[in-house]
């Protein structure tokens, strides 16, 4: 079965991207580029969902993410 997973990949200030999957708790990677990010999000979800699925855990739905942005004083 395919599913898709939202992702949310950060910019880091000495290179590179820290990646995480919101819906997964503890599910997250990093990568040189946004390619690479994503193929190792990638593969540190299908790790997890094989793990879930060993302990008999139920898989969240992934829900739709609302990315937005929020202006504070300062």
């Amino acid at each position: 079965m395919e599913r898709t997973f939202a992702v949310v990949l950060t910019p880091q200030p000495e290179g590179g991207y820290f990646v995480e999957c919101p819906s997964l708790q503890g599910c997250y990677s990093q990568g040189d580029s946004v390619d690479e990010a994503l193929a190792n999000i990638t593969e540190a979800i299908e790790l997890t969902l094989e793990d879930m699925a060993a302990r008999g855990e139920t898989v969240p739905d992934s829900g739709s993410p609302i990315l937005t942005n929020v202006r504070v004083a300062g």
